[in-house]
């Protein structure tokens, strides 16, 4: 007999006072400008993060000596509706190669009026991780995790950053 485990997604959201497509635009071109420095695999300081603005491309941070971690997949770019990705990080807080044990997640952009947008994060099939998985949840749930990448990007947008 086999059991089958379905984690449920960790969703959260910010609305943030600009048009959708410049809330796409500074969430997907600006994305280095927002991510927590600190939330880092390599062995030395981030000098950048890339986001690769297209199906295929990568988000990754470059060291200040030039090594890199690629850390996500593009798998859907649809500006200024939505972006698709895929979480290479496994539960031990390293790059996980194997694609089949991967998470997603999505960044959903929906314009409350011209001027405000609700964006919204699913991190979801987080038990693809396997053994574990329950700190992938933790980590990314918690206020070190998305709530506080949405909390720096609004402050970006408001010109707070």
């Amino acid at each position: 007999m086999s059991i089958h485990v379905s984690a449920s997604p960790v969703k959260q959201s910010i609305v943030v006072e600009a048009p959708i497509a410049q809330a796409f635009k500074v969430f997907t071109e600006k994305f280095g400008s927002f991510k927590p420095p600190e939330h880092n695999l390599l062995g030395v300081e981030i000098a950048e993060t890339v986001f690769e603005p297209r199906v295929g491309g990568c988000i990754y941070d470059r060291g200040i000596d030039g090594s890199e971690c690629r850390w996500a997949r593009v798998l859907a770019y649809e500006p200024p509706d939505r972006v698709l990705l895929s979480w290479d990080i496994s539960p031990q807080w390293q790059i996980e190669t194997d694609p089949d044990k991967t998470s997603e997640w999505e960044v959903s952009f929906t314009a409350e009026t011209a001027d405000r947008t609700r964006v919204e994060i699913e991190h979801r099939h987080l038990e693809r991780h396997g053994k574990g998985w329950e700190s992938v949840r933790d980590g990314v749930g918690s206020d070190q995790g998305w709530p506080l990448y949405l909390r720096r990007y609004a402050e970006l947008i408001a010109g707070k950053a």
